[in-house]
């Protein structure tokens, strides 16, 4: 999920939103930079279905990047990213609640 919704994410659970912010900015980065190569090894040749990978594993870099190569992959891009900040946002702390005993 992205930067902000991650650190908030993280207050939650009581780890350091300092070091998550650092790995997510450094996941969107590096998704950013080999989700072409990614997937073109696993055969995704769709739009949507290459907007939706990055929108979800590289966040909002990911979003830009995919609307910077194709008009439908970055709409896509965004609906995955929206959608994993929402689900990611509401089910992480439910994990770690319900893991925590």
């Amino acid at each position: 999920m992205t930067a902000p919704i991650a650190m908030g994410v993280a207050e939650r659970i009581n780890v350091s939103p300092t070091l998550t912010a650092v790995f997510a900015v450094t996941t969107g980065i590096l998704g950013a930079v080999l989700v072409r190569y990614v997937l073109d090894a696993v055969g995704a040749k769709a739009w949507w279905q290459r907007g939706f990978a990055v929108g979800v594993a590289a966040h909002g870099i990911g979003t830009s990047r995919a609307f910077s190569v194709h008009p439908e992959a970055g709409t896509y891009a965004s609906l995955g990213m929206g959608l994993h900040g929402v689900l990611g946002a509401v089910l992480i702390p439910l994990a770690v609640h319900w893991l925590a005993g």
